[in-house]
């Protein structure tokens, strides 16, 4: 066993880099709860190993008296003499009871004792080797996928991407090496936890400082990422140098940076904005490049009131709403997005005309497209015309007509009526 235990240290030391004496007293403590049981209920029972030759004892205190009546706690004067010449009675002496049998008691339980020390030295290792590493990208492999969360193994350490922290749109394979970012590192009682994610939007961050120099050496400055991950992203950066375009410098030569990091995120699409400390300007930027009309801002209740033309509507609004969504994070402010009520097509005309004609009495949905489509857009139009005017509209005759004058009539008093009060 000495020999067996000796050649386990020095391997221990050399390859794990565990230190001798660590592993020495972690199996003194294994062997003593272990002996407790082959040795008896010896006081002060303690396990002695030689640091040298790896020489196992068990030793106990006892009692020196004249006649023996409780075994595993006295020796008699003649016995304790044999160990200690000056011994006298009623003196405390330490005694080896090391049993016949501990040799094979000693080997299991040094055995288990060194693994599991092995195993603690292991997770101690990894935990100060991330725990100041919170905000580093690591690559690593998905080794297993558990309850929808995947499990990266990252060489001498395992990783875990919650579902919470997965893009939608990716899907993640056994085998597959992906990079992520360390959003945490926690010291758990079965190990340290290492929570990595590439949906937040520091993952977006790092990626532009490795990528970009200029954000690296603090010339350009990225004050605010927006992202919906897998679909898009918004970043806002300004430049410190004058000569330094912010844009231009994410973007790259031929677009090469940003389109490395798309590449990275799986085609998530990404729009480099101008931070500007003006709201109005900043969220012309976010919003470009759908051109706006008219920018307004309501300090009160932090809204952005923008107004643009049908043909822009669709693209500063974003399919289903994203584009104006992910400027009001980017902004921190509300964007209320409306459309021109000036700017509308001939067929909105119509259709608004029509509306409004069929719900003056006498009039009705029917009667009012014929209308329309004859010319009279409006109650004023209506109320200028003479009956053979409507007479001569396809469908009507003069009882048509004079209901429809009748109704305008009525519809127009109520106007006036309620313009006067």
């Amino acid at each position: 066993m000495n020999n067996d235990l000796l050649a386990v240290m020095e391997y221990m030391e050399r390859e794990r880099g565990i230190d001798r004496e660590t592993l020495l007293t972690a199996v003194e403590s294994a062997l003593l709860s272990a002996s407790k049981k082959s040795v008896g209920p010896a006081r002060d029972l303690r396990i002695e190993i030689d640091r040298k030759t790896c020489r196992i004892r068990a030793l106990a205190n006892v009692t020196v008296v004249e006649k023996i009546v409780a075994p595993h706690d006295e020796i008699t004067l003649s016995s304790a003499r044999r160990i200690k010449p000056d011994a006298q009675l009623g003196e405390i002496v330490e005694i080896e009871v090391t049993p016949k049998n501990f040799g094979r008691i000693a080997a299991q339980t040094a055995k288990q004792a060194i693994l599991h020390k092995i195993r603690q030295a292991e997770k101690e290792r990894v935990f100060d080797e991330y725990k100041d590493r919170g905000g580093d990208i690591v690559s690593g492999t998905v080794g297993r996928i558990e309850r929808s969360d995947v499990i990266l193994d990252l060489g001498r350490a395992e990783a875990i991407m919650p579902v919470s922290e997965k893009v939608p749109t990716e899907r993640y394979q056994i085998g597959d090496r992906i990079r992520a970012f360390i959003l945490r590192v926690e010291s758990k009682t079965q190990g340290p936890e290492i929570i990595v994610t590439r949906s937040h939007p520091d993952f977006v961050q790092r990626l532009f400082e490795l990528e970009v120099s200029e954000i690296a050496d603090k010339t350009v400055e990225i004050k605010g990422i927006a992202r919906e991950a897998g679909f898009r992203c918004k970043i806002a950066v300004v430049s410190h140098d004058s000569k330094v375009d912010p844009v231009g410098a994410c973007v790259g030569m031929r677009g090469i940076r940003v389109k490395n990091i798309v590449r990275e995120l799986s085609g998530e699409k990404i729009d480099i904005v101008r931070w500007n400390e003006d709201i109005k300007t900043f969220v012309t930027n976010a919003l470009a490049p759908a051109k706006l009309i008219r920018v307004t801002v309501d300090d009160a209740t932090q809204t952005v009131h923008v107004v643009v033309d049908s043909e822009h509507l669709s693209q500063a609004i974003g399919k289903k709403g994203q584009n104006a969504r992910l400027t009001s994070k980017l902004t921190g402010w509300k964007i209320d997005i409306q459309r021109d009520e000036f700017d509308i097509s001939f067929e909105e005309k119509v259709a608004r005309a029509v509306t409004a004609l069929a719900a003056v009495e006498g009039i009705g949905p029917e009667r009012a497209e014929k209308l329309v489509h004859a010319g009279f857009l409006t109650l004023e139009g209506l109320l200028a015309a003479e009956p053979g005017d409507l007479e001569a509209v396809e469908g009507f005759d003069a009882a048509a007509a004079r209901e429809v004058l009748q109704g305008v009539e009525k519809a127009c008093e109520h106007l006036h009526g309620q313009e006067d009060a």
